[in-house]
């Protein structure tokens, strides 16, 4: 009979044992349920986010697209400031081509004067 008690405390304790074993699992899912959940909406950006990050996108394309048409600006204007060089370096190497002229004209005129 006391073998009949302790079998039947036995398994009593057992099923407790299992009662607690399900209640402890069920517990540690939720908590785990819990921290997931929580872990995934932090980590998740919300739309007025989303919409501050294409805003600034947009700024700084915009930006981008305005230092391009500085850029193309200046390069146009270098251009034109080469060009403008470049003829007034042939128009000065012309006028230096008809002074050398003119003087060896004039170096002839004055040796020749020089012989009278």
């Amino acid at each position: 009979m006391i073998r009949d008690k302790e079998k039947s405390f036995g398994n009593l304790n057992d099923k407790l044992n299992k009662k607690e074993v399900l209640k402890m699992k069920t517990s540690l899912l939720v908590i785990s349920m819990m921290l997931v959940v929580g872990t995934t909406l932090t980590g998740c950006a919300t739309s007025r986010e989303l919409e501050k990050v294409q805003a600034q996108q947009k700024l700084i394309d915009a930006k981008a697209d305005q230092a391009l048409q500085d850029a193309q600006a200046a390069k146009a204007s270098a251009d034109a400031a080469k060009l403008k060089a470049d003829d007034a370096e042939k128009a000065a190497a012309a006028r230096e081509k008809i002074a050398d002229e003119k003087a060896a004209r004039a170096d002839a005129a004055f040796q020749k004067s020089m012989r009278k």
